[in-house]
């Protein structure tokens, strides 16, 4: 007999440590500044630089996945564009979309006695800008973005996760991670880290799901909530 899945419940009542996506639990970082017009200014920067993009970036609109073909093809660009894009990231969280769902998690996690680490591909610089003009740092333990320079650092490579944890002596056993992508799941998966999936657009679930989320859920709320009716354990 196939064992039941696990609840939200079951899920978090033992964990001390939790590791927070930010693009999506956090806030929507390209909603006033479009990625795609990141990805534009970012193409920009290099031919004023008089530098050209790799030609297969032209049609690329994720600025990430943009930074990515960039370091690939033109290693020596990998440090210039991803400050470039650094300072493009910072500018867009500020006018950036909050999910209220996810400050109640922050405040949450501190009213419940847990502590929280931001693991994201963006870079830290931007994540900082936000949490501060937000009024939110002085929930966050720890800032781990992309590690400048090497965009190869980020998710699906564990890399950002296990940083995390060392940092704050955390065993994986006491983290849950909460992120919005099949490569959040496969990034826990590699840190030994379960993974709650936030499916916050239609079908997320059955990719979150099928990436190997221990539990999917559509509200960054719900997980406030449990939190808070499940304080950590001493």
């Amino acid at each position: 007999m196939t064992a039941p899945p696990p609840s939200l419940a079951d899920v978090l009542r033992p964990v001390k440590h939790v590791l927070l996506d930010f693009d999506g639990p956090v806030c929507s970082v390209f909603a006033g500044l479009p990625a795609p017009e990141v990805a534009r200014r970012l193409r920009m920067g290099l031919l004023v630089a008089d530098e050209q993009a790799p030609n297969e970036s032209e049609v690329e609109s994720d600025p990430l996945a943009l930074l990515h073909l960039i370091a690939d093809a033109r290693p020596d660009l990998a440090a210039a564009a991803d400050s470039a894009l650094a300072a493009l990231e910072t500018e867009a969280v500020l006018s950036g979309r909050p999910n209220p769902g996810g400050e109640l998690v922050l405040r949450a996690c501190t009213r419940s006695g847990r502590f929280v680490s931001v693991v994201s591909n963006n870079a830290g610089a931007a994540i900082e800008a936000y949490l501060t003009d937000q009024g939110l740092n002085g929930y966050v333990a720890g800032i781990f973005g992309r590690v400048p320079g090497d965009p190869s650092s980020m998710k699906p490579n564990p890399r950002l996760l296990l940083e995390a944890m060392e940092s704050a002596g955390s065993k994986p056993e006491e983290c849950i991670f909460i992120g919005d992508a099949a490569r959040d799941v496969e990034a826990g998966h590699a840190a030994g880290v379960a993974t709650i999936g936030y499916a916050n657009k239609p079908k997320k679930d059955a990719k979150l799901a099928a990436a190997g989320a221990i539990v999917v859920v559509d509200s960054m709320k719900l997980i406030a909530e449990t939190l808070l009716r499940r304080p950590a354990a001493g």
